[in-house]
């Protein structure tokens, strides 16, 4: 039978060795995103553009990306979602801008904007081929959000060979 020394001993070993642990596990703090992409922002916050700007030139595979036009756009695809779309966006970047979702959940170790390409590509990866249909659909929101963005802008067009039609040039202002 242990003595109340032996108790008091084992104890404080154990609560200094959480204590270490819990330091050592904790994720890097985020950046505050002040200025990540401009005030044009309507539906985004500072935060999820950091996550996109991270995420935008892994996901569509172009290094020389224009992230903040990419932001910028997928801000706007966010604007023209139904209202509860618009929340379930909302509690996607809400659950990546949380520290220990991104460590334990998206497997992102340091901050999204200092991620190295291959870590986000791992962790594209496992959302995309989850078992799991949330994390499929999350996957599949990002990566459509992002298309979306991208190939709608007209900047990405002559990259795929795109001309805009003539009558409809003289419908747009």
């Amino acid at each position: 039978m242990p003595s109340r020394r032996q108790l008091l001993k084992a104890g404080a070993l154990g609560s200094a060795a959480l204590l270490l642990a819990g330091y050592w596990a904790s994720p890097q703090a985020e950046p505050d995103g002040a200025g990540a992409a401009g005030p044009s922002l309507s539906c985004l916050r500072p935060q999820d553009a950091l996550i996109l700007a991270a995420l935008a030139p892994v996901l569509l595979g172009l290094p020389g990306l224009p992230v903040a036009q990419v932001v910028a756009g997928v801000d706007k695809a966010v604007a023209g979602l139904q209202p509860a779309a618009r929340g379930e966006v909302r509690q996607l970047f809400d659950l990546l801008g949380n520290r220990w979702a991104r460590r334990w959940l998206a497997g992102i170790r340091s901050p999204w904007p200092s991620a190295a390409p291959a870590e986000l590509e791992r962790f594209l990866q496992d959302w995309r081929n989850s078992r799991f249909l949330l994390q499929r659909s999350a996957y599949q929101g990002l990566h459509l959000l992002l298309n979306a963005a991208w190939y709608g802008n007209p900047a990405s067009w002559a990259a795929v060979g795109y001309r805009l039609p003539p009558g409809v040039a003289e419908m747009l202002p």
